[in-house]
């Protein structure tokens, strides 16, 4: 299984396109904010708080560490449709090797690969935050947002580990991740905040797994200028504020706590897993 998943580490960083790809969601949040979103959320704050850009530039690399898992775990599992579409998988089931651990290599390499991406992107944020003249995150909170990444990691491979096991062609894989890393911003409450969103589309967000993920990351990132920006401010409306922006989740009349949202992932992992592998199990017969 550990040979495996090497093999699969291996085919991945080999093809630059693949992880250029894999970035491309991440890219694409990016470029969206420093092009057309940042001075939009900037301007719709700074009236009321001080801080905005700080504040803003926060919210939006949540988005981003939550982003990354999901883009990267499915940029890994191409392997899958490719040993699938070249009939290379057909080889593997026929040798020693067992049907689990072929399974479990791809899903090893593709945690592994999320988790690489993701720590790559948090040291990026970490640099975008000093070329801006913002603090560093401090020990704990690096700590916390490298637990908050495992997770998330996990639940993304999960999550796309179910959606590749439906496809056998590289072509309709190739359109699935695009439609994928078109839309994840949006399930996620990254290229809008979600207060600005209808009631139906809130609840769909606040029921995606991925947009726990994206607010555990908020609440991290966002600590330090939250409490400074809404220093003078009365509670009522910082609480109104991070409901509207996704920081803490409230559906139903319950507000989600950050125990919650991790329980709410680790869930959704055992879930996803337990069906992809069902599925897999059903179509090698």
């Amino acid at each position: 299984m550990i040979s495996f998943a090497k093999r699969n580490l291996k085919v991945y960083f080999r093809d630059k396109s693949s992880v250029f790809f894999s970035l491309l969601a991440v890219l694409i949040v990016l470029g969206l904010y420093i092009l057309f979103l940042g001075d939009q959320l900037v301007r719709s704050v700074s009236d009321t708080v001080t801080g905005a850009n700080r504040l803003m530039d926060s919210w939006i690399m949540a988005g981003i560490l939550a982003v990354t898992p999901v883009s990267t775990t499915l940029g890994s599992f191409g392997a899958i449709v490719s040993d699938k579409s070249r009939k290379i998988i057909k080889d593997f089931r026929c040798s020693p090797i067992r049907s689990g651990s072929l399974a479990g290599g791809y899903i090893i390499s593709s945690f592994i690969i999320g988790t690489i991406m993701s720590l790559f992107a948090l040291a990026v944020i970490e640099i975008w935050f000093a070329c801006k003249g913002y603090a560093l995150l401090s020990a704990l909170q690096l700590i916390q947002i490298v637990g908050a990444i495992l997770i998330s990691v996990l639940t993304s491979s999960a999550m796309m580990y179910l959606v590749v096991s439906l496809f056998s062609s590289q072509n309709a894989f190739a359109t699935a991740s695009t439609i994928i890393g078109t839309l994840i911003g949006f399930i996620t409450g990254i290229y809008l905040p979600i207060g600005s969103t209808d009631q139906s589309i809130q609840y769909v967000i606040e029921f995606f797994p991925i947009s726990h993920a994206a607010s555990i990351f908020r609440k991290i990132l966002m600590a330090d200028p939250l409490a400074e920006s809404f220093e003078n401010v009365p509670e009522k409306y910082l609480t109104e504020f991070k409901i509207n922006m996704g920081v803490e989740f409230s559906a139903f009349g319950h507000t989600f706590t950050t125990a919650e949202s991790i329980m709410y992932l680790l869930a959704a992992a055992v879930i996803f897993y337990v069906i992809g592998i069902l599925i897999t199990r059903k179509k090698s017969k």
